[in-house]
């Protein structure tokens, strides 16, 4: 029985186990749009304000589920707003599949409106958005270009694939069936890796795992975990990846990332050997590539990682491992401790220098943020997912939230490897979307201005998020680096803010704006006992611009330094 060919898209994506798709409608893909709506009980369309929120949400769900999310978009501006989420899955190494409608076939490479070769404009030669770019031209062929993108964004280092549908292919009726869902291959090193890898691990004295990256399950995380506690080795968490070893655990060292414990970036140059699972070893989490130096770092290293591509690249490992994370948890299992096992003083202290980082330093101020933190902590349900964007707000719960590990059920973080502003709100709203679980955002106030729009989206489809933003009338990571690279020269970085508690109620959030940290918990008993979300806003000094020092410290600092040059 033939059907158009927008209807067997949706009915692919069923077959994928696609149960949410993020997007904002066009015109070109109305055939698909027609396709939600005779499926609406079995996929629902979130409709956006916004491609780049989309993006964000469908993003955020990649990372949630492990399979990969779905974004769809119209031609031109708007698979160009939509970049920034593909770029963010790119670096972030998220499963996601974005769907564009593109001009009909009979207007191509006329420049007809709106449009785009998006072979070049997204594929694989920018080195930063989409692994694979396709266009299906023929209908009938709908099945296989939909799982083979499913396959290539899972399998390997996973990451976001373009499919390009031209308006009138989406018309055309076709006979074809979906093909089955498409699982990850799962793959692991061979008896000669797991036999090198107890060779170093026994021959070391001051081992540390690093373990972080895409494709953890619950299973493989608590085999990590098990192997870690077996050979007593301290475990730090990637950057942004903090919720893969239990924060709680008693060999737990902390986040390598930025702003990094001063203790432990000196535990990790004085390690002679780094076991590092699943990160790709990424600017933010080497220091630069100066924390652990590329190409070949003075520490022997484990590399495991579940893209041949990706090993040796940047680093010369000692041992590289091609495996999947639920394949290097098998070999991890496999391995038994060795009787010479005599770092646990090594991991202890590991331990002790993670716990004394949460001990806060004095700031100025009526705002207390480790306290609101840990008031948060105190209150939120362990499970509540947590997520932010991009400046110096996130450094609070990047030092002094203890997020809870994978191997407990669910993931907890959702924060962008990228450094994307504007990504905590429409990760939050997928994540209520999706989990139905409790969600807190941290909020600064230019991040929420990238795509606060997003709360209509909360509002229309039932997700309910705790947003707690940081008002300090800037762009403080850039102040930040302006006062210390050019002290007291402000430029571009000063911000004049709209009311926001006044603004979320306008979307039909609850706002709550405070001044001092004894509001903070009436404000928060208050947003979780409400049946819609809640923004407290915060209005936080702009001296306080770091977990450890303030904005005039930088800037005496860097103005001594420069008396000194001159």
């Amino acid at each position: 029985m033939s059907q158009l060919a927008g209807h067997l898209i949706v009915e692919c994506l069923i077959e994928q186990g696609v149960q949410r798709a993020y997007g904002v409608p066009g015109e070109s893909y109305l055939a698909v749009l027609d396709g939600f709506h005779a499926y609406a009980d079995r996929l629902r369309f979130i409709s956006c304000r916004q491609e780049g929120g989309a993006a964000f949400m469908a993003e955020a769900e990649g990372k949630l589920t492990g399979r990969p999310g779905v974004l769809f978009v119209t031609r031109g501006p708007g698979a160009t707003n939509a970049t920034v989420g593909i770029h963010t899955a790119f670096q972030d190494s998220t499963p996601m599949v974005v769907f564009i409608g593109d001009v009909a076939s009979d207007m191509r490479d006329r420049e007809a409106f709106q449009e785009i070769d998006f072979r070049v404009f997204l594929g694989a030669s920018t080195q930063g958005l989409a692994k694979r770019v396709e266009r299906i031209d023929d209908a009938r062929r709908i099945p296989e270009y939909i799982a083979r993108a499913f396959a290539t964004a899972m399998n390997g280092r996973p990451g976001p694939v373009v499919l390009v549908l031209p308006e009138d292919m989406l018309m055309q009726a076709v006979d074809a069936r979906p093909l089955p869902r498409v699982a990850p291959v799962q793959y692991q090193g061979d008896a000669q890796a797991a036999a090198e890898l107890q060779r170093l691990l026994t021959g070391a004295e001051r081992p540390l795992v690093i373990a972080g990256g895409p494709g953890w399950t619950p299973a493989a995380a608590q085999a990590l975990q098990d192997f870690a506690e077996r050979w007593r080795l301290p475990v730090g968490n990637a950057f942004r990846f903090q919720d893969t070893f239990d924060n709680r655990h008693p060999q737990y060292a902390g986040d390598v990332g930025i702003a990094i414990n001063p203790r432990l970036a000196e535990r990790v140059r004085a390690a002679d050997l780094l076991l590092v699972v699943g990160p790709r070893l990424g600017e933010m989490t080497t220091g630069g590539y100066a924390l652990i130096e590329a190409p070949r770092p003075a520490q022997r290293l484990v590399h495991i990682h579940p893209d041949p591509a990706e090993l040796g690249r940047v680093y010369q490992a000692d041992l590289a491992v091609c495996a999947s994370m639920p394949g290097a948890a098998a070999m991890l299992a496999a391995l038994p401790a060795s009787a010479a096992v005599h770092w646990q003083d090594w991991t202890a202290a590991a331990h002790a220098d993670y716990l004394a980082n949460l001990q806060p330093q004095a700031l100025p101020g009526p705002i207390d943020m480790p306290a609101i933190v840990a008031t948060l902590a105190r209150l939120l349900p362990e499970d509540a997912v947590v997520t932010n964007g991009a400046g110096n707000f996130a450094s609070w719960v990047h030092r002094f939230w203890r997020y809870r590990g994978i191997a407990r059920g669910h993931k907890t973080q959702l924060a962008p490897t990228n450094g994307a502003m504007g990504y905590g709100v429409p990760a939050g709203i997928a994540a209520a979307i999706a989990t139905g679980r409790t969600v807190f955002t941290i909020a600064g106030d230019g991040d929420f201005l990238m795509n606060g729009q997003e709360l209509a989206t909360a509002v229309q489809h039932g997700a309910r998020t705790i947003i707690v933003l940081l008002n300090n009338g800037s762009y403080g990571t850039i102040r930040m680096h302006q006062e210390r690279e050019f002290p007291a020269r402000v430029s571009g970085s000063e911000l004049r803010n709209p009311d926001f508690a006044a603004l979320a109620r306008a979307y039909g959030y609850a706002g709550e704006c405070i001044t001092r940290t004894d509001e903070f918990e009436p404000a928060l008993r208050a947003a979780l006992a409400r049946r819609e979300g809640t923004l407290i806003e915060v209005m936080l000094d702009a001296e306080v611009i770091t977990t450890r020092g303030t904005l005039s410290g930088i800037r005496e600092q860097a103005l001594r330094a420069r008396a000194a040059r001159d």
